[in-house]
């Protein structure tokens, strides 16, 4: 893992909102914790995404789940 961001969501060669390569806009929501990711960084697969009333979650097959609660702890 990159930092302490699950690996879903740290750094790596995808935009995880896009999934375009890194370092293109994300969505407007995504910097406070709205818009859930929806492509893994290191890999680019689609993730399967769950939305709930308290947040959300994501999981990659290869790199793992990461959720809104993950994140909001380290911000």
């Amino acid at each position: 893992m990159a930092g302490n961001l699950g690996a879903p969501v740290a750094a790596g060669v995808y935009n995880v909102y896009t999934g375009e390569l890194a370092g293109t806009v994300t969505p407007t929501a995504a910097p406070v914790g709205l818009e859930p990711p929806r492509v893994c960084a290191p890999c680019g697969r689609r993730m399967v995404v769950q939305g709930r009333p308290d947040g959300w979650w994501a999981r990659c097959s290869r790199h793992g789940q990461v959720g809104s609660a993950d994140l909001g702890a380290r911000r």
